[in-house]
């Protein structure tokens, strides 16, 4: 059995009465981070919005708090680090998926390209929600039944633990950048609401999720999703009253939008697309996108770190497809923000319109409602935020230490050495988000970055690590390098890494060839061709839990 099944515990002191207690940390740290604020504004003489700071203050001190609460109450089983000792029932389970999705990015980036590019580029909401459903069908049952502890654990039973500690390195980055979108997106609105600019609102918000995110345990993070997805829906829906009110009415706003954007107010684009004009070779691009953000949203540590706490595989596939339909639910106040926004006279509401189209939902909040409603919806994205950042952080430190240190560093590493690199990572991968964010400042960018490597890379291993049983490591490896070979090959804008393969249908130096696709699938045709040709070299070894 592996160390996690045995629950072992980690030794505790009963007779020694702990200062820092959840409830001071909270109240100090709310003290501490309060002057700090004060010393900023005077140096900085940026005009802050002390209400609104304020309730963003209470709001992570007591996040904080249920967070710490939790931990200490279950302190002392290992298992509780990662899989929440697999007792997590279905409604917790649904919150927490949700929340997870549902993070600032999510939201942000909603608003985002329904502002900018009509509905019909507004594909996320609906291809995630598509994700989730079939991760519940296909992926969350068995991986489920057979006790995994991470995503990579099937990878380390098909492919070797070196070969999985290679994998492990997409499965990171993809972490990273999705890190990196949420925290952009609460980044933007403090900026806009507070007061703060771009760069200090970025570093504050990770310092505020890694210190919350370190207090460990998905059962501290499960505890405070239910408020935080609760606080979410509520700062968003009591923002449209206000918005619309502003913009001339909901008829009225809907009517600009959809007059300003008859050709992208449909869901998908024409059946044979690519002859029409409007579209042409913008139709491969945009089924592209859509596959990646489907399949692209299976594969992740962050999605199985929650199926693999649930209480049987049946509450896995059923947590997984109910939390679908609650994303698909939540998409739809930020898009409403965004149309408020598009018919918005800014020149009336003392300002412009926003240059960059991820700052309308923080305008909407700042511009368009009283200061003390876009101070309560700021609660509700930093809530969302909170979650999904958490969550994140966990997610890629819990494979760090347990398919990277605990294999090929130290094998016997007791769970308290576990928690310790667990958390260690934590603070690594959050300065690492950090940086990201502060380079690319489109939260849909980072967000469809994120989804690319999984698509591109992991989705072909562990859909054959899973239901293809001639995969090996020959294939493996073979699979890795095509996929992310012909992924590079059409350069990545983001990063300015310029196209070095000749793919066709290039556009204003964009590549709209569907090379995301093209690499995943030569990625799964080269796993299945190089495994079964050298399956007597290297005979598969069976689908089984590597830690029994």
């Amino acid at each position: 059995m592996s160390n996690l099944n045995r629950k072992p515990t980690v030794e505790t002191s009963t007779s020694k009465t702990t200062f820092w207690t959840p409830l001071k940390t909270s109240i100090i740290g709310f003290i501490g981070f309060t002057i700090l604020t004060i010393i900023y504004s005077f140096l900085s003489e940026n005009k802050i919005y002390w209400p609104g700071l304020i309730l963003m203050l209470a709001l992570y001190c007591l996040f904080y708090y249920l967070g710490a609460r939790s931990v200490n109450k279950r302190k002392g089983q290992a298992d509780d680090m990662l899989v929440a000792g697999r007792s997590m029932p279905l409604w917790i389970s649904v919150f927490t998926m949700a929340a997870t999705w549902l993070g600032g990015g999510y939201i942000v980036g909603t608003a985002e390209t329904i502002y900018s590019s009509g509905l019909i580029w507004t594909q996320a909401p609906w291809c995630y929600a598509l994700s989730l459903m079939i991760g519940g069908i296909f992926f969350a049952r068995k991986m489920r039944k057979m006790e995994f502890t991470t995503m990579l654990d099937p990878l380390e039973a098909r492919f070797g633990k070196r070969m999985t500690g290679l994998l492990y390195l997409p499965a990171l980055f993809s972490e990273l950048f999705w890190s990196a979108a949420i925290l952009t997106s609460l980044g933007t609105t403090f900026g806009v609401i507070l007061g703060f600019d771009f760069t200090m609102s970025i570093i504050i918000s990770a310092a505020v999720a890694v210190a919350y995110t370190v207090v460990g345990g998905l059962w501290a993070v499960a505890q405070t999703d239910v408020l935080q997805i609760t606080i979410m829906f509520i700062g968003l829906l009591i923002v449209l009253p206000f918005a619309f009110n502003h913009a001339g009415g909901l008829e009225a706003s809907f009517s600009h939008y959809t007059s300003g954007m008859h050709k992208s107010m449909h869901l998908f684009p024409p059946l044979m697309g690519w002859k029409d004009p409007h579209w042409g070779n913008m139709y491969w691009h945009w089924w592209d996108n859509a596959f990646l953000l489907i399949f692209g949203g299976i594969t992740w540590q962050i999605y199985f770190q929650r199926v693999l706490s649930a209480r049987s595989a049946k509450v896995a596939m059923w947590l997984s497809i109910l939390a679908g339909f609650i994303c698909l639910i939540a998409a739809v106040p930020p898009a409403l923000a965004a149309i408020a926004g598009a018919h918005a006279d800014w020149g009336a509401l003392g300002t412009s319109a926003p240059d960059n189209p991820s700052m309308i939902l923080p305008y909407v909040f700042k511009y368009m409602t009283p200061d003390f409603i876009g101070a309560i919806a700021l609660g509700g994205l930093a809530a969302a935020v909170m979650a999904a950042v958490a969550a994140s952080l966990l997610s890629a430190s819990g494979m760090t230490s347990w398919n990277v240190y605990r294999p090929l560093v130290k094998p016997k590493a007791s769970p308290k050495q576990l928690q310790k690199i667990i958390r260690r990572s934590i603070v690594i991968i959050g300065v690492a988000a950090s940086l990201i964010s502060l380079n690319v400042e489109s939260v849909y960018t980072l967000w469809n970055l994120s989804s690319d490597l999984v698509y591109s890379i992991l989705f072909p291993q562990l859909t054959c690590a899973l239901y293809y049983k001639w995969a090996n490591w020959y294939g493996s490896l073979a699979g890795f390098i095509v996929a992310l070979f012909l992924r590079l090959g059409g350069g990545e804008p983001a990063f300015n890494i310029p196209p070095f393969l000749p793919y066709p249908m290039v556009e204003h130096g964009t590549v709209l060839f569907p090379f995301h696709t093209f690499s995943m699938i030569m990625g799964f045709v080269t796993i299945l061709v190089v495994s079964y040709f050298t399956r007597r070299i290297s005979p598969p070894l069976p689908l089984r839990n590597p830690n029994d």
